[in-house]
């Protein structure tokens, strides 16, 4: 039976090519300034940004913790991190919270930010150069 259209597992649009990490990363980031390190410390220090660290565990205990930031692991961030979710963290009071994602080198976080974006955290962020660049620019790292 040929009825001219896709046929079930074929996509809708054949002309779309899909795209690689690199491209997605360059197009989510378009969406949102990210953050540098010093800047992510001064607004969280002024209470203006809520840090969250999505590293995995063994990085954590390999290269310590940022001071004050939350610990939320990756494939937890949204139901934490939603205002209007039945498993949000108490500091996920409002859509308006300025949300800085910290990964290890500031790859995944990026994805991160731009999955809160979908869930109306407009001000979500990622830190540039992950936890890597924080240590590296002197900030405070606890162990």
């Amino acid at each position: 039976m040929s009825g001219g259209g896709p046929t079930r597992g074929q996509a809708e649009n054949v002309s779309e090519q899909p795209i690689g990490i690199d491209e997605l990363l360059e197009r989510v980031r378009q969406g949102y300034e990210r953050i540098e390190p010093k800047e992510a410390h001064a607004a969280a220090h002024a209470g203006e940004a809520l840090l969250v660290d999505i590293r995995y565990a063994a990085l954590r205990e390999r290269d310590g913790l940022i001071p004050g930031a939350l610990v939320v692991e990756r494939n937890e961030l949204e139901w934490r991190l939603d205002p209007q979710g039945s498993h949000r963290l108490p500091e996920a009071t409002g859509h308006e919270v300025r949300v800085v994602v910290i990964c290890n080198e500031g790859y995944a976080s990026s994805l991160a930010a731009a999955s809160l974006h979908g869930l109306g955290l407009g001000r979500a962020t990622d830190l540039v150069g992950g936890f890597q660049a924080w240590k590296a620019a002197g900030l405070p790292v606890t162990s």
